[in-house]
């Protein structure tokens, strides 16, 4: 399976503006300039990152249901909106969407690379291939490319441009052979009703195919995955849709019941999209449903994400499901967060035995560390910094990164 899946892009989602609204910010002050990448400092100068001692073993706090301490923390240029792909760990270096983009050392937290209009804020960050190669982006500088970065060096390796007669063409997913983005459609006086989506050859950048959307569809909100031969993606308008990676040409589309805000996932031959109270998947091939999970009453499940074979969803009754992807058959089901007041998990990583899942903006939230076999709830790591961000989380399997408004922690995996 791809990388690109969970992607949103453009105007704020109905969950970003949530969070603004909750941290009584405006867009204006979102759009201040951050500081740049640097050592936390202290009130000696010193580096906020304390003592490096010994790793808590696989993701084991040091003492019981207390959270292991950061191995480093810093202060980074991030400009995030609480989408999943906007942090990313891979091949030594992590990286938040921010402006300058910076690549901060995985093991250490110091510096890499570092580019000026990298990245636009809140845009996705896609890897290519097996999540190990081209990291592409939006061109920060606005200037209508989509450019690929090597991500250990920061080095340009790939770039595309669309045309003149579109506007802001954004990744939306990427395989081993294309990059698929959506872009506006200029009208003759600068106005834009339409978009297309397209594909872009990932070794040379010229375009592959290119479909034209329907009327009335929107730029933002587009979610997006590929899966074999299937690109999917849903937007804010309930439509799921599904095109074949090959030609472009849409294979299927329905209406959901639910506007859909957030990701979805997909596993084999299936895309599992949540809705509301239910969690329903359907056949990647024609469309048709193939199971159907319901949350308890008046509760609605979030995002999900399939890690180990493994579907991982919580709901708002604070129960945190494992389920088999293929059949719906639930797995376990943990209620270690009832009761707690802390907020369910919406973004899931897997480091050996531990599942870590990341909260929405929440002065009780965190990143919370369970038993991936059973759901127990091992810990929760807070900073205590009363941001008004949502929580993000990465993993390079040593390291669990965890990034809070501008602070990026590091914690032994």
């Amino acid at each position: 399976m791809s990388t690109g899946y969970g992607t949103t892009f453009g105007r704020s989602s109905r969950r970003r503006i949530l969070r603004l609204a909750g941290g009584g910010l405006t867009m204006a002050v979102l759009g201040a300039g951050l500081t740049g990448c640097e050592d936390e400092p202290t009130t000696d100068g010193e580096s906020s990152a304390p003592p490096r001692g010994a790793s808590p073993e696989d993701g084991k706090a040091p003492d019981d249901g207390q959270a292991p301490k950061p191995l480093w923390t810093r202060t980074t240029s991030a400009k995030t909106y609480g989408d999943n792909d906007e942090l990313v760990a891979v091949g030594g270096v992590v990286i938040a969407s921010g402006d300058p983009l910076a690549a901060l050392d995985g093991a250490t937290g110091a510096e890499r690379w570092s580019l000026e209009d990298g990245a636009i804020p809140g845009a996705p960050l896609l890897l290519g291939g097996d999540g190990s190669g081209t990291l592409y982006l939006a061109s920060g500088a606005y200037d209508g490319s989509v450019v690929g970065y090597d991500p250990a060096s920061g080095k340009e390796t790939w770039r595309s441009h669309l045309g003149k007669e579109y506007r802001q063409p954004r990744p939306v997913a990427v395989d081993g052979e294309q990059v698929y983005v959506i872009a506006e459609i200029l009208e003759a006086d600068g106005s834009s009703r339409t978009n297309v989506i397209a594909a872009l050859n990932s070794a040379t950048g010229k375009l592959a195919w290119k479909e034209r959307r329907d009327l009335g569809t929107q730029q933002n909100g587009v979610h997006a995955a590929v899966q074999g031969r299937y690109l999917v993606y849903t937007d804010f308008k309930k439509n799921l849709t599904v095109r074949d990676t090959a030609t472009g040409k849409q294979v299927w589309t329905q209406k959901t019941t639910k506007t859909s805000y957030g990701p979805f996932t997909v596993h084999q031959d299936l895309v599992i999209v949540p809705q509301g109270e239910r969690l329903q998947a359907f056949a990647l091939s024609d469309g048709s449903q193939k199971w159907s999970l319901q949350a308890e009453r008046f509760a609605a499940f979030s995002e999900p994400a399939v890690l180990d074979d493994v579907l991982h969803i919580a709901d708002s009754g604070r129960t945190l499901w494992a389920v088999e992807p293929r059949t719906g058959k639930k797995l376990w089901q943990s209620k270690d967060l009832a009761g707690t007041g802390t907020p369910i998990p919406r973004q899931f990583v897997r480091a050996g035995g531990t599942l870590y899942g990341a909260t929405d903006l929440d002065k009780q939230g965190g990143i919370h560390a369970f038993d991936a076999k059973t759901g127990a709830l091992r810990w929760t790591f807070n900073d205590e910094s009363g941001d008004h961000h949502a929580w993000l989380v990465a993993t390079d399997g040593k390291h669990v990164f965890a990034l809070h408004g501008t602070k990026l922690h590091a914690l032994p995996a």
